[in-house]
C-alpha cells in the first residue's frame, strides 16, 4: 500500500445525461488537478429519475458509462469509479452496476449491487428498488490496485450489512468504497455513523462519494461526501453541495492502527 489522495465526488444528479456527466467531468478534473489519484463518482451519477425513463435509456446509457468512464480515467490519469449506473439485465429489469476503471482506461474491476433497497420511510415516500432492478448474484470484489492499495467495491444500501465488509477485509481490502444515493431521512441520522463503523471494524479507509439534494419529485439525497481513516476518523466531509471531499491515504497511518487495534487477527477462525 502506497500514499496517494482519494476523492469522493459529490453530485446532484438529474434525469438529464448529458447534463451529469458534464457535471462529473468537472469534478473529476478538479479532483486531478488537486492532485487525486483515486477519484469515487456516486450512486446513480449518470442518471437520477423515475424507473420508466431508466429503463427506457439502460441500454444506451450502459454504453456510454462505460465510454464515459474509460475517457475520464485516460483523460486525467486517475482510478476511477463509477458508482451506481443501469445496465440491462432482461425484460423490465436492470443491473445496478459499478466500474472500477485504471489509468490506462483498464476494467479493474466490476460489481452488482446485492442489497437492494426496499423500504418504507417514515417521511411517507416508498422505495421499491427490487421492482426493476435484479440483484447481482456475486459478492463484491476486492482488487488490488497497483501503485494504490486493495480496493473493495459496494454501492449505498450495502453499507448496512457489515458482513459484506467483513468478506473485503478478510479478503485483504485496505481502502472500502461505498458510492451513495442515501436518502435526506435516514442520512442525517445513519450515513456517517455507519459508514464510521465500516471502517473502525475493519481497519481501513473508506470512501463514500454522494448524491445530495433535489433530484425528482420528492426524491432528496443527504449529501456528505466522506473519506475516513482506519481510526474512524472523517477526514474529509463535502458538505450539502455538489463538490469532493478528498484526504490522504497513508500506508504508514494505516499499518499504525492495525498495529494498535489488531481486531482482524483476532477473529474466531469460524467466522469471516
Amino acid at each position: 500500500m502506497s500514499s496517494f489522495l482519494a476523492a469522493a465526488l459529490q453530485l446532484t444528479s438529474s434525469s438529464d445525461p448529458d447534463a451529469n456527466l458534464a457535471a462529473a467531468e468537472e469534478q473529476i478534473e478538479l479532483a486531478a488537478r488537486r492532485g487525486a489519484e483515486l477519484v469515487g463518482l456516486p450512486e446513480n451519477f449518470a442518471f437520477m429519475g423515475d424507473d420508466q425513463k431508466r429503463l427506457e435509456l439502460a441500454p444506451a446509457l450502459a454504453e456510454r458509462c462505460g465510454r464515459f468512464l474509460v475517457t475520464m480515467a485516460r483523460r486525467y490519469q486517475v482510478t476511477l469509479l463509477g458508482g451506481g449506473f443501469p445496465v440491462p439485465a432482461g425484460e423490465n429489469l436492470t443491473f445496478n452496476r459499478c466500474e472500477l476503471v485504471g489509468t490506462e482506461g483498464q476494467l479493474l474491476a466490476r460489481y452488482d449491487k446485492i442489497h437492494l433497497f426496499d423500504v418504507d420511510i417514515p417521511d411517507g415516500i416508498t422505495y421499491r428498488e427490487s421492482a426493476t432492478v435484479q440483484p447481482g448474484q456475486q459478492l463484491p470484489p476486492m482488487v488490488e490496485v497497483p501503485g494504490l492499495c486493495k480496493i473493495g467495491l459496494s454501492i449505498c444500501y450495502d453499507v448496512r450489512f457489515p458482513e459484506l465488509y467483513r468478506h473485503l477485509a478478510s479478503a485483504g481490502a485496505q481502502l472500502l468504497m461505498v458510492p451513495a444515493a442515501f436518502t435526506a431521512y435516514t442520512g442525517k441520522d445513519h450515513w456517517q455513523v455507519l459508514l464510521q463503523a465500516r471502517a473502525i471494524e475493519n481497519t481501513a479507509y473508506v470512501v463514500a462519494p454522494a448524491q445530495t439534494g433535489i433530484h425528482y419529485g420528492r426524491r432528496q439525497t443527504h449529501g456528505h461526501a466522506l473519506v475516513i481513516d482506519p481510526w474512524g476518523t472523517v477526514l474529509s466531509d463535502a458538505g450539502q453541495e455538489p463538490g469532493l471531499a478528498m484526504a490522504p491515504v497513508d500506508s504508514r497511518h494505516s499499518e499504525r492502527v492495525r498495529a494498535q487495534m489488531p481486531s482482524l487477527q483476532h477473529r474466531h477462525p469460524t467466522l469471516f
